[in-house]
């Protein structure tokens, strides 16, 4: 287990890249089935029947994929991906990353507003710091992420972290240890490498972590 409660990457199942060809941890990949009518189908939850082909969650490694036929040569049929792939990938993954965290809410997991945030940061109860990407970096700047595990959550607006606390908008958010906040960080994991690793900025933070590591 990492210092965060997840699963080390060495436990997970690996698979290869039809872009890169190299292998990872599925964390770090986006799945794809060829559907019955000859399309490109996304499968976020790893679920679906049929052959499934991996691609690295970046907007640089779907744009390839798609543009090159690679979709087709790993399926070994002609197959058609989605318009605007990328941005389809980083829908479905900003909403699923939404709707994990509203489940973590209500599984007391998840607590959004400064002083609340900074209550769990303090007591040690905070495992992962959440910020909002278009949130003030000053007023971001007064919070840190958890030392016992540096993590941090940059890539969702005020907007997506105020709709999973049902809120108009929300800057800070933090995340208790639990199933919940694992699967929460690493679907924002992959959220991250489409949207370019989004993160606020911690200087001078009056809680301190180190090794912080961002998604």
């Amino acid at each position: 287990m990492t210092r965060g409660g997840r699963k080390d990457d060495r436990d997970s199942p690996e698979r290869r890249c039809i872009v890169s060809g190299d292998s990872g941890p599925t964390a770090g990949l986006i799945r794809f089935v060829a559907g019955p009518d000859g399309d490109v189908v996304p499968d976020l939850l790893g679920k679906l029947p049929g052959r499934g082909f991996w691609v690295t969650s970046t907007r640089e490694a779907l744009d390839r994929a798609a543009a090159k036929g690679l979709f087709s040569r790993a399926a070994r049929t002609r197959v058609t991906p989605p318009p605007a792939l990328a941005d389809l990938i980083e829908a479905m993954l900003a909403k699923r990353v939404v709707e994990l965290l509203s489940l973590a809410r209500k599984a007391g997991l998840a607590v959004t507003g400064y002083e609340k945030v900074k209550g769990w940061l303090v007591d040690g109860t905070a495992t992962v710091l959440i910020q909002a990407s278009d949130g003030s970096e000053r007023g971001k700047s007064k919070l840190r992420p958890p030392a016992k595990t540096g993590l941090f959550i940059g890539c969702l607006t005020g907007q997506e972290i105020g709709l999973a606390f049902g809120r108009e908008s929300a800057i800070h958010g933090a995340l208790a240890a639990g199933g919940l906040s694992d699967r929460v960080v690493e679907e924002a994991a992959r959220l991250a490498g489409l949207r370019g690793g989004v993160a606020g900025q911690h200087d001078g933070g009056e809680t301190a972590g180190e090794d912080t590591k961002t998604v």
